[in-house]
């Protein structure tokens, strides 16, 4: 088979850190199946890399090849030195916001009711993020901030999400360029890699840019009835119905949750990718 990169989530995706329950044994076939060699894996979250390093420590997940972290607005490459942070990606997002970091674009941000500006740990030189109530208009806030960061010459995207746990809203705050598919399309050029080479797998908001995209993707079982409705209506608009999958569960018996909705997903896409497993 060709080779193959796949792309996963982490809280709520490979993580089983939500309300469901996760199938027995998922997780060790998720990392045998890694393990071969014409198999690459990136890690695509929200997380700031040291929060990406205790995850895979403490669940004891596989090493990736890269760890696209920061919503996408870092990306960084394993090394014999550790991670080594891709600055070309760095230098080309930061045009977005005209040089600035995020606690510079903070600075010209409007005083916003509602918004609670997430912990130092939370943020990056190019994410700005958030804590709201999951009740607040997204149109009307979205207009305001779009209204004041024009006026700085600033092109930004606005990602929400809900952390189903606490059920607390989301915002981060990313240089137009930056976020989860635009950084897996920058791996995929690096590395030479079309679409039928791809897999991604996510549970929330802040997936569905990769899940509406024409890039293979599978949404696990776990994730909120309407992130999957929303997932479907933006694939539905963009005609990419085809490249999402949505887990069930049934694959060797499994629940289609965390990781076994990843596999689950691979099966559906790539099935030759699980012969060797079966």
């Amino acid at each position: 088979m060709k080779p193959l990169l796949i792309c996963t989530d982490l809280d709520g995706t490979l993580l089983p850190n939500g309300a469901s329950p996760e199938s027995v044994g998922a997780r060790t076939i998720f990392a045998n199946l890694v393990s071969k060699p014409e198999i690459m894996l990136a890690y695509v979250s929200g997380r700031h890399l040291e929060l990406v390093e205790q995850a895979i420590r403490e669940y004891e997940l596989p090493k990736p090849d890269w760890i696209i972290a920061d919503v996408g607005s870092s990306i960084y490459r394993q090394s014999l030195n550790g991670w080594s942070l891709l600055n070309q990606w760095s230098l080309h997002i930061s045009s977005s916001w005209q040089g600035l970091c995020a606690s510079e674009l903070l600075g010209v941000m409007p005083q916003l009711s509602g918004l609670i500006q997430q912990p130092e740990d939370r943020l990056n030189i190019h994410k700005l993020s958030f804590f709201m109530p999951p009740s607040i208009n997204q149109s009307v806030l979205t207009l305001a901030i779009n209204k004041c960061l024009i006026r700085h010459n600033i092109c930004a995207n606005q990602i929400y999400s809900i952390d189903q746990n606490t059920s607390t809203g989301l915002l981060d705050i990313l240089p137009s360029l930056a976020g989860k598919l635009p950084a897996i399309e920058f791996l995929m050029r690096e590395q030479g890699l079309s679409a039928e080479q791809i897999l991604y797998a996510g549970d929330s908001g802040n997936d569905l840019s990769v899940l509406s995209s024409e890039l293979p993707a599978v949404l696990v079982a776990n994730a909120h009835p309407d992130v999957a409705a929303q997932a479907m209506e933006a694939a539905t608009q963009k005609g990419t119905t085809r490249c999402l999958y949505i887990a069930q569960g049934g694959y060797r018996g499994m629940n289609g949750n965390y990781s076994a909705g990843v596999l689950e997903g691979i099966e559906h896409f790539y099935a030759e990718a699980l012969w060797e497993l079966a």
